[in-house]
């Protein structure tokens, strides 16, 4: 018996391919074109509309994260980063999925 039939739910992704292409090529430009300063209103974009379309056990997911609250974070650990001569980098992706997981909610 699987997980699928033990709890009588399904975990999908309901995502297109050409919409995941479009938010993709769209989050690159902004990137590039605002010389990164836009990147994390881009990874917003891209990981919102991701987590968004996915449903785990039946139960839709949403994520609540803002561009401005990201940005915050991104520059506070600009900022550790520079003070640590560089050792805080190690840290800034892990402390990037505890900000996604923080945004991140069932709605049903």
């Amino acid at each position: 018996m699987g997980p699928e039939e033990k709890f009588g739910r399904a975990s999908f992704f309901d995502g297109g391919l050409l919409a995941l292409i479009g938010w993709s090529i769209l989050g690159l430009l902004v990137t590039v074109l605002s010389l990164g300063i836009l990147y994390p209103w881009s990874l917003v974009m891209v990981y919102g509309w991701k987590i968004n379309h996915t449903v785990i056990d039946g139960h839709r997911m949403q994520f609540d994260g803002s561009a401005m609250g990201l940005f915050g974070n991104w520059i506070k650990w600009l900022f550790l980063i520079i003070i640590t001569i560089g050792v805080y980098t190690f840290w800034v992706g892990i402390k990037l999925e505890d900000w996604k997981a923080k945004n991140t909610r069932f709605i049903n």
